[in-house]
């Protein structure tokens, strides 16, 4: 059975049919099929995302006569959001009122955050048969991660080590109908073949996201330095960053590259598409650096460039140990504690063994890891480039003004939250919320 004795009476004494619409399905109708429990809320955007993706390999499946079902257990705050999120989901659901059901099943499946998809087999005996990554598995493989065997998701992960093993840059980012890039002009076609020997960046990115509008400028700064850089250095070396585009619209494509200095995928290229799902895409802004042999030398271009800047080039693991030496050694020459304008504790330095790790700078809300200035009472951190040394006195009436400046609060506020539904480093005081992720690809509205 699908649940554990306890659950199945659980389920068949609390309230033995599940609603479809109109329609009650019995529990032992789903005997025989591969079931996914999906943990989802309609107030989340990171669940309703995830709803429009699962709907469409959902009913792929279906139309396939595949035998797999799913069932939804609701974390919605009443019945008419239960009501209006389900209306356009074609399987089966917990009722609303059916509170001892959700809390079990939330139980024993540990749902510690949402969305969450959990793959039970037909013959479900043992733990190893269960599937607790089922939104990774349908955001990376589709309709091909079913029946979500281990025979099955072993095959597809062989599959992609053969295609990673043989990667290059031409077959990444090339497809039987095109062979070619855009540059600035969104005319003039530049052949990918270009590209081979360089250090390349695949920026995805979309207007409408705020956190990529705000990096892109960043990113555009970083870029020429580099150029620059190696320009000035000689020798033949170079770097090149292609966009793609999530944009919803031609307009918005060609009026966000417009500002890049850089070149693109056509716009709606299903190359693009491929991309996202070839690295397992669930964040933008994301920046993926390939080397000069066509091969992937890391997935968080972004980050690098927010920790180091230019002197990430040419992000391999030699550099940035490298990088991260220098900062061990800059680091000792820091001030234990400061005050901080804007903050009115005092910050105390701390490095990833003593309270460091992965944050969001709240002075200029980037990333940051490793070494910070952490307050103690509060979890203000900033990254040590960005404190500026104050008196206490100071810092108090420096934060005084802040708090009397609603509409500066509001804007930090907003830049903040818009940050951390895309960011792939949640700030630690914030940690639950900014851990659950967004897809590229699927995101559809700013809500």
């Amino acid at each position: 059975m699908y649940f554990m004795p306890t659950f199945l009476v659980l389920v068949t004494d609390a309230f033995p049919y599940m609603k479809y619409n109109v329609l009650t399905v019995k529990i032992s109708d789903l005997e025989g099929k591969v079931i996914g429990i999906y943990f989802s809320a309609n107030w989340y955007p990171p669940c309703r995302n995830f709803n429009r993706v699962l709907i469409g390999v959902y009913e792929q499946l279906k139309s396939n006569g595949s035998n797999f079902e799913i069932v939804f257990v609701s974390s919605d705050e009443d019945l008419d959001a239960f009501n209006s999120y389900r209306e356009n989901m074609p399987w089966l659901s917990i009722p609303f009122s059916d509170l001892e059901t959700k809390k079990a099943l939330n139980r024993k499946y540990d749902v510690e955050s949402i969305p969450c998809l959990v793959i039970l087999q037909p013959d479900n005996t043992k733990d190893d048969d269960t599937y607790y990554d089922g939104v990774e598995l349908i955001y990376r493989y589709g309709v091909d991660a079913f029946p979500f065997t281990k025979e099955k998701l072993d095959e597809l992960r062989r599959e992609e080590k053969r295609k990673h093993d043989s990667q290059t840059v031409t077959n990444l980012l090339t497809n039987p109908e095109r062979d070619y890039l855009l540059d600035q002009t969104i005319t003039r076609k530049v052949p990918v073949d270009s590209l081979k020997g360089k250090t390349v960046g695949l920026y995805l990115s979309a207007q409408w996201c705020m956190p990529c509008v705000e990096f892109t400028p960043k990113l555009i700064s970083i870029y020429q330095k580099i150029k620059q850089a190696l320009q000035e250095k000689g020798g033949g070396e170079d770097f090149e960053i292609v966009f793609v585009s999530n944009d919803r619209d031609q307009s918005s494509f060609e009026s966000y590259f417009g500002t890049m200095p850089w070149l693109a995928l056509p716009f709606r290229d299903p190359t693009a598409r491929t991309l996202a799902k070839y690295f397992d895409v669930q964040w933008i802004p994301c920046l993926i650096i390939i080397g000069p042999d066509g091969k992937t030398v890391t997935k968080q271009g972004r980050n690098l460039i927010n920790l180091y800047q230019e002197n990430a080039y040419p992000f391999t693991d030699a550099k940035v140990e490298s990088l991260e030496k220098e900062m061990e050694e800059a680091a000792k020459s820091l001030p234990r504690s400061e005050y901080h304008a804007g903050h009115r504790h005092l910050l105390t330095l701390v490095s990833e063994g003593s309270g460091g790790g992965p944050f969001i700078c709240c002075d200029c809300d980037e990333q940051g890891s490793g070494w910070a200035y952490q307050c103690l009472e509060c979890g203000y951190e900033v990254h040590p480039r960005c404190i500026r040394a104050v008196t206490p006195q100071s810092s108090i009436e420096d934060r005084i003004q802040l708090d009397l400046s609603p509409q500066l609060r509001d804007v930090s506020h907003e830049r903040f939250s818009a940050d951390m539904a895309t960011s792939p480093i949640p700030a630690r005081n914030h940690a639950n919320e900014a851990s659950s992720k967004f897809p590229f690809f699927f995101i559809r509205n700013n809500s």
